[in-house]
């Protein structure tokens, strides 16, 4: 899971082009409403970055604000997608 939570990191990083801030981010850190670049389009690219890192598909359906509500829950649904 470790693994995944740094994967995950470094997508949001990435998609969310953080730089410096990056490296504040840990499992329990929020993301919704917590990082003001995360918006309803970054969410796009985010999932999109994720999908394309870890090989899977997500349905709108299974995405809700629970799922990006921390980092945490974000690995852990993509470790959900990729089991």
């Amino acid at each position: 899971m470790m693994d995944t939570i740094t994967a995950v990191i470094e997508v949001v990083a990435s998609s969310l082009q953080l730089g410096d801030r990056a490296g504040l981010l840990n499992a329990e850190s929020p993301l919704l409403g917590a990082i003001p670049e995360f918006d309803s389009m970054a969410v796009v690219t985010v999932v999109t970055g994720l999908e394309e890192r870890f090989g899977f598909v997500a349905d709108d359906d299974e995405l809700d604000a629970d799922v990006f509500r921390t980092v945490g829950s974000l690995a852990e649904f993509v470790a959900r997608k990729t089991a």
